[in-house]
């Protein structure tokens, strides 16, 4: 990791890799320094992922309290460090950030991957879109986050004072920047139709926290977005089903 500072605010900074910039913005949790999906897509781009301001050991700034201040922070840091031509990726809360960044427009952003994002409403107010991180049944919410459940819990119990710190911290800015309304932006959908990127729209076929008709939903609003389903992935499919992952994320950034 790297650490660096964008307008005053220090970030944790993974960087990988050389050729076409990647920005990837992780789902909410994170992300393993060794991460599959990562590591295989820096074998052929310069691939760049911060921890959100707020989440793992990156400083949380004062008085922020909505996603549009972490899309307009990207913003900043994509001009500091002078990058062109980016592909923006985005996964679940990271898709929603990418979403808010999309319909602003940036000249240096190329394409965007939205992978089972979160970020938009389109059922009524009584009908829930979005499967609830803090009060869904521990057991219960893993086997909506994932095709096969087993052994993706980490034992905590293992981790030293300092990753617990960074878990704890991520939880409550998950929670901060997405609590109400519930992980979502209520005037996003109304404005999808102004990205102007070309857009593919990624959905783990088994994803029991925003079921594929919602990631279908999310294409349909967004001017020639190409949806894919990966087969025996839930809410992370670029975690689950990495190498199927990589290989769309890598052809649609070359095609």
């Amino acid at each position: 990791m790297d650490r660096m500072e964008i307008g005053g605010v220090g970030i944790d900074l993974w960087r990988q890799g050389a050729g076409r910039s990647v920005l990837f913005l992780h789902p909410g949790d994170g992300f393993a320094p060794d991460d599959p999906f990562l590591g295989a897509l820096a074998k052929n781009y310069h691939v760049l992922a911060p921890w959100h301001p707020g989440f793992g050991n990156s400083d949380f700034p004062a008085g922020w309290a909505t996603v549009d201040d972490l899309a307009y922070f990207y913003f900043d840091l994509l001009d500091q460090l002078g990058l062109e031509d980016v592909a923006l990726v985005g996964a679940s809360f990271g898709g929603w950030i990418a979403a808010e960044m999309a319909v602003r427009g940036h000249n240096r952003l190329s394409r965007l991957v939205l992978i089972d994002a979160l970020g938009i409403k389109l059922s009524d107010r009584t009908t829930r879109d979005i499967a609830d991180f803090h009060n869904t049944d521990a057991a219960l919410l893993e086997t909506l986050k994932w095709a096969n459940p087993e052994g993706r819990q980490p034992d905590l119990m293992r981790y030293d004072d300092a990753a617990l710190t960074a878990v704890v911290r991520s939880r409550e800015a998950f929670a901060h920047y997405g609590w109400k309304p519930y992980m979502h932006n209520p005037v996003l959908t109304r404005w999808l139709h102004r990205i102007a990127l070309p857009t593919l729209v990624l959905w783990g076929a088994e994803d029991g926290i925003v079921k594929p008709d919602y990631g279908q939903a999310y294409a349909a609003r967004i001017p020639g977005a190409r949806f894919e389903q990966i087969a025996k992935a839930g809410h992370f499919p670029h975690i689950e089903q990495a190498a199927a992952s990589v290989e769309l994320v890598r052809a649609f950034i070359d095609g």
